[in-house]
This record gives structure tokens, C-alpha cells and sequence, in this order.
């Protein structure tokens, strides 16, 4: 196979870390030829040669050879114009913000799509998908949960719940994360910051104590479940576990109801066309669905000697064939 990858500057990835370049690492052992674009480097043309032909998609993409040095983990060619066809596969690794460059990109890969190549995760899914409104297709697992632009709503459900979390639609990593009790003298001012004086929508939480235990990452890979999940625990006086504001990061077997509630999203995410999923648990409540590029490979292979990457290159050439 030949895959494209598409991802954020080579340059900026770390690769002990990385689960794309996890990935690509157990694609070239297979034998498999590996090239990666920037989400800025696709486009789309219609009508080039003046016929009737169908629009077509391309990328500025550059060949790549990995190795295990994480220092020196990439040998790059030149870049060059080729057709999206050229590939057997394309993977969409961009991290979010899920801006309408996203969008637009998402546009681009379905023309490929239409062209018969395999994009994961599947174009539309990703933009059906917002990582935290997605949990309302799945009420039967989530704590209360609130998604509105009125302050007066959003005003009601902390006082309703007491304890909350607020957060914006279109965040990663932790940021702009509120946790809002009903006496915090500044919870009018994080409503007006996040929700824009009624502008922008956002999504409130009643507050799980659990998240002390961990934030738990869960993967599922083409409709199968990975039985490890990485829970990262908030670092002292920290009320959200992601790793990128500074949480822990521990490998440990999914408890029953982690377990089910993955299994029962396992096979309707997959139909979806959604390769790679990352469901965020948080005491027993699902709380995320992460479509776009979810991480964890590493810490995973690490401490539980479970090999995500392979799991997906398994995956991959099953599709193909």
C-alpha cells in the first residue's frame, strides 16, 4: 500500500511520542511506502482540461522514510504535485482546532473518497462528529450535560447542578476548561469569556469527582476495542486530567463498564466509517468522542506491551484487501 498522511509540520511532531508516527513506524515494517502533506498542502480541481471529467483532489506531499531514532526520525524527498488516487490510503492526523480550514480540507478528501481511495476517518464522520457534542448520541452513558448559547440557560444548570464543568465546542487539550460552582463569584465572567454574550455555544457538565482517578482514554480501532486505557490523572490543585495540561499519564485494564460502554460503540462508529476513535470516560461517564486524531498509541505499547499501531496497520490491510 501507499499511504498519505496528513499532518501537522513534520517538524513539530515528537516522535517518542506521536501515535501517526507510531503508526507510520509499524506501516513501513510491513513494507508499505509512506508520504505525508500538511492539511494547507490539499486541493481541489475541477474541470482542468476543459472536459467533462469529474473534479479531482491533490496534495503537496513528500515521501518519507522513518526510522526509530527519535532524534533523526524522518528522511524527506522533495515535495511534489501528485493526485490523491496515487494512494491506497489517506489518514486525516490533523490536530484540531476543528476550524473551516478543517472543513474545507474534509471537502477535498471526499472528492478522493468519490475517486474510490480509503479515507480515514471518513470525511463526513469527522465533521458529524464534534468531539463533545457526539456524547448526546449516547445519553444512556453521559452525566447531565447541557449544550447552549443562552446564558440564562447555562446560568440554570449550574444552579440546577451545583458543581459543573464548562467548556468550549471546538477545544483540545484542556484548554478553556472551567470547572463553575454555583457560589464562584466568577461564573457570570466565565460564561460571558466562553460563551461570547451569547454568541458561541458551549457545553456544561455536571461535575464527576472521579476525574481524580483519571481521565480515561479508551481506543477503538475499526470496531475493536482496545483493552487498556490510558487514565490521565490531574496534577495537584487540577481539575482536568489531559496530559497537555500537565496530567499523568497511567496504562491500566478497562474496568466493566468501561468495557461496555466501548462495546456498545464500537460496531456503530465503525459503520460510520471511523477508524480510530478515542472515547474520553471519566467515573464510569463518557464524556468525549474523539474522532479527529486521537493519541494515546505510545503510552499504551509502553506500559501495557499492547500494540496499538499494529492493530491498526492490521486494520488497514484487511480494508485494502
Amino acid at each position: 500500500m501507499n499511504l498519505l498522511f496528513i499532518l501537522d509540520p513534520l517538524a513539530k511532531l515528537k516522535a517518542h511520542k506521536d501515535s501517526s508516527v507510531a503508526m507510520m513506524r509499524a506501516l513501513q515494517r510491513r513494507g508499505h511506502g509512506l508520504y505525508a502533506c500538511e492539511i494547507g498542502e490539499l486541493f481541489a480541481v475541477g474541470n482542468e482540461t476543459g472536459s467533462e471529467a469529474a473534479a479531482m483532489a491533490f496534495a503537496v506531499a513528500r515521501k518519507i522514510i522513518v526510522s526509530d531514532d527519535n532524534t533523526r526520525w524522518r528522511r524527506e524527498d522533495s515535495p511534489a504535485k501528485m493526485p490523491l488516487t496515487a494512494f491506497d490510503v489517506v489518514m486525516m492526523r490533523k490536530d484540531p482546532p476543528f476550524d473551516m480550514e478543517y472543513v474545507v480540507a474534509t471537502y477535498v478528501l471526499e472528492i478522493a473518497e468519490r475517486a474510490g481511495v480509503a479515507v480515514f476517518n471518513k470525511p463526513q464522520r469527522i465533521r458529524d462528529f464534534n468531539e463533545k457534542a457526539a456524547i448526546l448520541r449516547f445519553p444512556q452513558f453521559i452525566t447531565p450535560t447541557l449544550v447552549s448559547r443562552q446564558p440564562e440557560v447555562l446560568q440554570a444548570f449550574i444552579d440546577e447542578h451545583c458543581d459543573t464543568i464548562l467548556k468550549p465546542l471546538d477545544g483540545m487539550g484542556g484548554t478553556s476548561v472551567f470547572r463553575v460552582r454555583a457560589d464562584d463569584p466568577n461564573r457570570n465572567v466565565i460564561i460571558e469569556v466562553l460563551n461570547d454574550f451569547g454568541a458561541r455555544s458551549v457545553m456544561a457538565q455536571r461535575f464527576i469527582p472521579a476525574i481524580s482517578e483519571g481521565d480515561k482514554r479508551v481506543l477503538i480501532i475499526g470496531g475493536k476495542v482496545v483493552p487498556f486505557a490510558v487514565a490521565r490523572i490531574p496534577k495537584a490543585g487540577e481539575t482536568r486530567g489531559n496530559l497537555a495540561a500537565g496530567g499523568k499519564a497511567l496504562v491500566m485494564p478497562l474496568t466493566e463498564r468501561e468495557t461496555d460502554i466501548a462495546e456498545a460503540l464500537a460496531s456503530p462508529l465503525w459503520e460510520q466509517g471511523l477508524l480510530i476513535v478515542g472515547l474520553d470516560i471519566i467515573g464510569g461517564f463518557l464524556t468525549e468522542v474523539n474522532v479527529t486524531s486521537p493519541t494515546c498509541f505510545v503510552n499504551i505499547a509502553e506500559q501495557a506491551n499492547f500494540d496499538v499501531a499494529n492493530l491498526v496497520a492490521d486494520r488497514l490491510e484487511e480494508i485494502i484487501q
